[in-house]
């Protein structure tokens, strides 16, 4: 795929770190190139070594590298690779991050915290990330961290292809926290079903408790539509409450499979029938470990963008 009329970055060329090669790979097949060729690698005291092992002079550069887990490993990573495209004299680089993490630290919510969804922030654009394209941030605003322009898709038209698939006829969309009404609303609204919002109150780290329901459960078909499913607390909480109030089904979607922890074994052992997640981080080795999780591909939505940033065509009319 040469560069495009118009086009004054030179010629698309797409490399990934170490996170997720399956998922380039995937981006490189949906637009039709040949993955860039790059070494990545430790020393034995743990620093991190990054070679590009072709010309990039003048190319439109994007690098995938989700910061999933481990995910400062993965951050450095990143970092010097995008100081070795800079380096190499690349006329555009892109950090492509389908999961960004350090997200959910995006305010000073207690005395003495920091705000490291800005650090990390600063971090890429200091590193000379000309542009950042991610999926589904944990909270919008965190775009305006960036110094450099951000494009936010959202992994919403796969998750509804999936909904959609599942055949469900009486659905009701559940948000499991008051932060995730917005998503849950737009998916319930696109769906054409109703919409039950549980008051969540966290009492620690990584630690949740559910309070109240509001909206009518009883009898009905639910869907629980969270962004990241870490250690499945606030998922197994939700299942809970929606079991006491009488829901008949219980199924759950969520964008990043983070999945740490005791998450999986949590997940088995709850009344929940399945859970639709995409491969915003590798899912493999999650995959084989439960029954329940449905995976399905964010890469043809992240390769459309790339295409339409690098054809300097719009992004945002993917969700119209």
């Amino acid at each position: 795929m040469k560069a495009s009329h118009g086009n004054s970055y030179g010629e698309i060329r797409i490399f990934g770190g170490r996170a997720h090669p399956s998922l380039t790979r995937e981006i490189c097949d949906y637009l039709g190139i040949q993955q860039g060729r790059s070494t990545a690698y430790n020393f034995s005291d743990g620093e991190t070594f990054c070679q590009i092992e072709e010309n990039v002079r003048g190319s439109d550069v994007f690098i995938v590298q989700p910061t999933c887990r481990p995910v400062n490993e993965n951050l450095i990573e990143l970092l010097v690779m995008l100081d070795a495209f800079k380096r190499s004299s690349a006329s555009r680089v892109t950090a492509v991050l389908p999961y960004y993490g350090y997200a959910r630290q995006d305010k000073k919510d207690a005395p003495r915290v920091p705000i490291t969804a800005k650090l990390v922030a600063d971090l890429i654009s200091a590193a000379g990330a000309d542009r950042v394209l991610t999926m589904d941030l944990h909270a919008p605003q965190i775009q305006g961290f960036f110094d450099v322009p951000v494009d936010h898709l959202f992994a919403a038209p796969v998750l509804l292809d999936a909904i959609r698939e599942l055949g469900v006829d009486d659905l009701m969309i559940v948000s499991p926290d008051a932060g995730g009404v917005e998503r849950a609303r737009a998916i319930a609204k696109r769906l054409g079903v109703g919409l039950a919002i549980v008051d969540k109150r966290r009492t620690g780290p990584n630690v949740a408790e559910v309070m109240h329901i509001i909206g009518e459960v009883d009898g009905r078909d639910t869907l629980i539509l969270d962004d990241i499913i870490d250690t499945a607390g606030t998922l197994t909480k939700t299942v809970e409450a929606l079991k006491a109030r009488g829901a008949r089904r219980i199924l759950a979607a969520g964008v990043h499979g983070v999945l740490s922890g005791p998450a999986l074994e949590r997940i088995e052992q709850t009344p929940i029938e399945s859970v639709l997640i995409t491969n915003t981080t590798p899912l493999d080795e999650k995959l084989q470990k439960s029954s329940k999780l449905r995976a399905f591909s964010v890469a043809p939505l992240l390769g459309e963008a790339i295409r339409r940033i690098h054809e300097n065509s719009s992004v945002s009319s993917l969700f119209v």
